[in-house]
């Protein structure tokens, strides 16, 4: 198990990037506005399990890399440092438009919203790249079993993405409406979620290697 300091950090990091708007969080959004609340719950069992299998196979892939080679924690931390200010740039850069922007989707069938949530989630490298850089900031070799801290980890961030994006299916509609109507919130969530990246980057940046 990790250290439950390292767990809370990592859970709150995880809540920091499941509100930053990305393919995933952008097509639930349109498909939950576009064909309702259970379109957008059935496109999130898709990604779920997308988010499944990113995970597992950087769980056995880290475990190898982390015990043999012992300075691969720092190279990985200082690109998941960078890829935190990418994120963080792309949250407040000029141009950048609210996740919640309605946007027009067919109509599809329930197999064909798996699918597709499935499909979004598995070519989103936004994915793959947050496991492989995020979860060995949160491991101690020190205290052994690797895998199963990892595997801890990686479900904890499943747990945290599926229940904050369930909300937003569920309120989808209602809470583009009040961006809509209200443009200022939008800028303001944006440079809010910006400032608590560029924050997490820097403390990962400047964290001392264990």
């Amino acid at each position: 198990m990790p250290e439950p300091h390292h767990l809370l950090a990592f859970v709150l990091i995880a809540l920091a990037m499941v509100l930053t708007p990305g393919p995933n969080m952008i097509y639930l959004i349109s498909r939950s506005i576009c064909q309702g609340p259970v379109a957008g719950m059935v496109s999130l069992a898709g990604v779920g399990i997308g988010f499944a299998v990113y995970m597992l196979s950087a769980a056995f892939g880290l475990t190898v890399l982390l015990l043999a080679v012992p300075f691969a924690y720092d190279t990985i931390r200082f690109l998941g440092a960078c890829y935190l200010l990418y994120l963080a740039w792309n949250a407040v850069r000029p141009g950048s438009q609210s996740a919640f922007t309605v946007r027009n989707l067919p109509s599809d069938s329930i197999r064909k919203l798996f699918v597709m949530g499935l499909v979004t989630n598995l070519l989103n490298p936004k994915s793959a790249v947050l496991y492989l850089s995020l979860l060995p900031q949160f491991i101690d070799p020190e205290r052994g079993h690797i895998l199963s801290q990892t595997l801890v980890l990686g479900f904890a961030q499943i747990a945290v993405s599926l229940a904050v994006n369930a909300l937003i299916v569920l309120g989808a509609g209602a809470i583009a409406v009040f961006l809509a109507e209200r443009p200022l919130w939008s800028h303001i969530q944006r440079y809010l979620m910006g400032t608590v990246l560029v924050g997490l980057a820097t403390r990962m940046a400047l964290e001392a290697r264990r």
